[in-house]
């Protein structure tokens, strides 16, 4: 049996030597950037005419990499792979599927710089922030490792005098994977490795702003022992690829995670039954967000504003659990906000490369979106008090932006940004506070910041958020330790990285033999 489970920990590069060692493989990944990538179906590699190209978005004129795209042809090809693949991976044994992860988690670690640094160029995280996503990505792997060991023993069930029975848990089939930009190793790595090692086989469709990411998850895999057509790399527009896929009868699951918008498409494509379908598919998503934390009278100011702009400014908050909106008392608002301010303008933005703290969003498309938002809350009356344009340099770089005079129904109160935009709000009490918090039809994470243990046990209750934290920021959810998921239309409450997620890839299957 392996170790128990333990958190990755997260480089330190306050240390000199660290620091020199992620900008050593900078280095090398720049030599290496603007290469043509194929699909992978069945371990094949197929090249196509039409690509995309993607491009570091701290610096649009440098191409990460250009990646063949599929078609409906081609993914029909990798779906009929994959159900052949099926056939055999099914009846492979937990632990040599298990032990696939393992090495894999182990090559991760090995070439933990460079994948922090295709992930530093691609998407535009610092230092930190890719290091954090590359160690979450392992710990996906040695925690589903494990449940999958756990879930292939003996079950426990109540025993039956004459009777024989075992509960066991087998896969489902073929999966359509779709992760998302924004943790573009660890999500992806997750969804695609806990399908794998319940004995699924997989369409890996990644995002069309982060392929590199899947496509260095491909080679881990291959390294690690996987057989070829267990795991297909299709990238290809969701408008065609996705849509037929998703339509296809021979899809048993659908694991997705992005926005609101495509998950309700994809749930409702999904729910139809097509001709020759002969299961209910199955919908694992997580969608958005419209993140509160509430700070309440009597607390430290200066420990509640590092912890909100660390929640809403990470990684440019482009996190679905990032704040977006703060709520505060109305007995200490002013001393909040007059800290908040101050500290909010101390915030760097620039290229990831040189480990500035805030980068660029994502592409032009968010940061048009974003600065639309900010336009918005001033015709609404809200007050911009840091920030509030576009960032210089040559990619999509937005400052962070904090509105205040903001009420609970504005657009930016309610929509899901994503992106470098705090909304502040008043509350009269924590009775208000409470209302608001829950006035979203969004229920991802929370925090409340309180020194009243009546407070922090209501907030226990009632704030309706899958991942509720008391007294820390919202963001950071550790693998084992913080399952996440959110309620509403935040999702399906997947509770990734927790003991409930394997089952989502799973069904339970009862033989009962009489004695």
């Amino acid at each position: 049996m392996p170790a128990e489970f333990k958190n990755e920990p997260i480089t330190d590069f306050s240390k000199p030597a660290n620091a020199q060692k992620q900008r050593a493989a900078l280095a090398e990944v720049q030599k290496k950037l603007g290469k043509k990538y194929p699909l992978l179906i069945n371990g094949k590699k197929v090249n196509t005419d039409d690509v995309l190209v993607s491009r570091n978005p701290a610096n649009v004129d440098e191409v990460i990499g250009s990646f063949s795209k599929a078609d409906t042809t081609l993914a029909e090809k990798a779906l009929q792979a994959a159900l052949k693949s099926f056939e055999t991976w099914k009846t492979v044994a937990p632990k040599k599927r298990v032990d696939v992860l393992f090495k894999a988690a182990k090559i991760m670690r090995r070439r933990r710089y460079e994948i922090n640094a295709w992930m530093i160029k691609e998407v535009g995280k610092n230092y930190t922030e890719a290091d954090a996503d590359t160690a979450e990505a392992i710990d996906f792997l040695e925690f589903y490792g494990r449940e999958m060991l756990r879930l292939a023993a003996p079950q426990p069930i109540v025993p039956v005098p004459g009777e024989k029975n075992g509960l066991t848990y087998i896969p489902l089939g073929v999966g359509l994977v779709i992760p998302p930009w924004n943790f573009p190793f660890a999500i992806m790595a997750g969804m695609t490795c806990a399908s794998l090692v319940s004995g699924n086989t997989v369409l890996l469709k990644p995002s069309s702003d982060s392929p590199m990411m899947a496509w260095l998850l491909m080679e881990i895999l291959e390294e690690a022992g996987l057989p070829a057509g267990i795991v297909n790399f299709i990238p290809g527009p969701g408008a065609s690829v996705g849509d037929y896929l998703v339509a296809h009868p021979k899809i048993r699951y659908i694991s997705f995670t992005g926005s609101m918008e495509v998950g309700l498409r994809i749930n409702e494509v999904a729910a139809k039954k097509a001709d020759g379908q002969i299961w209910i598919k199955r919908v694992i998503a997580e969608m958005g967000g419209k993140d509160s934390m509430i700070i309440d009278e009597g607390v430290d100011v200066d420990e509640a504003v590092k912890g909100t702009l660390a929640a809403a400014f990470g990684f440019q908050g482009q996190k679905c659990s990032a704040c977006s909106r703060v709520i505060v008392h109305a007995n200490i608002y002013d001393r909040f906000v007059e800290k908040l301010i101050e500290e909010g303008k101390k915030l760097p933005v620039g290229n990831p490369d040189d480990n500035v703290y805030m980068g660029p969003v994502i592409n032009e498309k968010s940061m048009k979106s974003i600065l639309a938002y900010i336009e918005t809350a001033k015709k609404e009356k809200g007050k911009v008090v840091v920030g509030g344009a576009r960032a210089d340099g040559n990619g999509w770089f937005v400052q962070p932006t904090i509105i205040t005079n903001v009420k609970p129904n504005d657009t930016i109160a309610q929509e899901e940004i994503f992106g470098p935009v705090l909304a502040v709000i008043k509350a009269k009490d924590f009775d208000a506070a409470m209302k608001i918090a829950n006035n979203t039809m969004f229920g991802l994470t929370g925090a409340v910041y309180s020194t009243k243990r009546a407070h922090l046990e209501r907030a226990r209750e009632e704030f309706h958020c899958g991942n509720l934290y008391l007294n820390r920021k919202c963001t950071g959810a550790l693998v084992g330790a913080h399952p996440f998921g959110g309620f509403n239309m935040s999702g399906t409450d997947s509770k990734a990285g927790g003991r409930d997620y394997l089952l989502l890839f799973t069904q339970g299957k009862l033989v009962s033999e009489k004695l």
